[in-house]
């Protein structure tokens, strides 16, 4: 046995390829004033910031295993983004979302804590 291990760490291990967690596999962006999310496959969700009605998080009690947080962006009924948290992308959005007027970053706060299934509303249009 102690053989075995020797062995293994005289090779050394050898790292496997980097493989994208499935929440980075949605990639978002914002370009021309719109939120853009491109689904692993391959659908393409579109809102612009000027028909944005709502900012949700929703995170539900499926974690570590499953993916437990998701922003959901509202728009009219033909646009709107629904993506996970870990989407590639997601920082520069958060970004984009915190200089809406009246985010609330106390709720997104409590998303980003939360272990059940809930939903945050971080910020809602005044029309």
């Amino acid at each position: 046995m102690l053989s075995f291990f020797q062995r293994l760490f005289k090779k050394g291990i050898k790292p496997s390829k980097t493989k994208l967690m499935p929440e980075a596999k949605f990639i978002v962006r914002i370009e021309n004033n719109e939120v853009i999310n491109e689904r692993p496959e391959g659908k393409t969700e579109r809102v612009s910031l000027a028909e944005l009605k709502a900012v949700i998080i929703e995170t539900n009690d499926t974690g570590p295993w499953g993916t437990d947080v998701w922003w959901i962006l509202v728009g009219t009924d033909t646009a709107g983004c629904v993506f996970p948290g870990g989407a590639t992308g997601e920082k520069e959005i958060l970004e984009a979302m915190q200089k809406l007027p009246g985010f609330d970053n106390e709720a997104f706060i409590q998303a980003m804590t939360s272990t059940s299934n809930q939903r945050f509303l971080c910020w809602k249009s005044d029309s």
